[in-house]
């Protein structure tokens, strides 16, 4: 099957069951922070078709702007810059082929393990946007005890740290006094808008609007890793979360490129 055939087929699938958008672009933060969309070298999107997919439908959506962040770890993903860089080529092509209206660079969302601080010692991480924002996740089982030393070497470096997806941690969905602690300390947050529409579950959802509440939300990003993801992440629009986004002091809009 050729490639046009087999996108056509994609998008009769999607556009046959996702629900009507309240307006047209009601992505009005205009720049998706946090993705997998460099084909086949995470856990995020396998083929060049899926990756144009899910560009074109954030398009459509209104975003404007695209920092991608594969994953970097030691263990499971040890990714190299030049890795990241040739996909960002990877990505800007296929957006120039099909004329999509976007830009889009490659950062990386950093695992905290010895990889990490390697590079972080070295200065050498990708950042993106000024100040020179360097996104980060944590591990899953338990709440690190090194991070506001992590935060104040990355401060040290000239880096701006900014906690990927924090609803989603368990270890905080208990007590918000250590989240509090690392915005004192000057971290900002990431939050996954699929966690306000029930993806994750109902704990991480509740978490999140918790989030929203205190207007911890400094960046709102997809973490799009497949074509499958577009249908729940489309139920923001119609939720009551996405009024409250209005209220958080979102910086989105500040990192598309001039």
């Amino acid at each position: 099957m050729d490639t046009p055939t087999l996108l056509n087929r994609l998008r009769s699938l999607w556009n046959s069951n996702r629900p009507a958008s309240p307006e047209p672009n009601p992505c009005y933060w205009h720049t998706d922070l946090h993705s997998h969309l460099i084909p086949g070298i995470d856990d995020g999107i396998s083929t060049d078709d899926d990756a144009l997919l899910c560009l074109r439908q954030l398009a459509d959506w209104g975003i404007q702007h695209v920092v991608t962040t594969p994953h970097v770890s030691q263990d499971w993903y040890p990714n190299t810059h030049e890795t990241l860089l040739t996909g960002q080529t990877t990505l800007r092509n296929l957006i120039a082929e099909h004329q999509l209206p976007l830009t889009l660079e490659v950062a990386a969302e950093y695992l905290v393990d010895d990889l990490f601080m390697d590079r972080l010692r070295a200065g050498d991480l990708l950042s993106f946007g000024q100040p020179r924002y360097v996104l980060f996740e944590t591990g899953w089982a338990s709440a690190p005890h090194f991070l506001s030393e992590i935060i104040f070497q990355l401060q040290t470096h000239r880096y701006q740290p900014v906690l990927a997806h924090p609803e989603r941690y368990t270890y905080y969905h208990e007590d918000l006094k250590p989240l509090a602690n690392l915005r004192t300390a000057g971290c900002l947050f990431q939050l996954n808008w699929g966690s306000l529409t029930g993806k994750y579950g109902k704990r991480v959802e509740k978490q999140a609007r918790k989030l929203l509440k205190n207007n911890w939300v400094d960046f709102i990003g997809s973490d799009l890793h497949r074509p499958a993801d577009l249908a729940s992440l489309e139920k923001l629009f119609t939720s009551s979360a996405y009024p409250l986004l209005g209220q958080q002091p979102l910086r989105n809009q500040t990192i598309i490129p001039k």
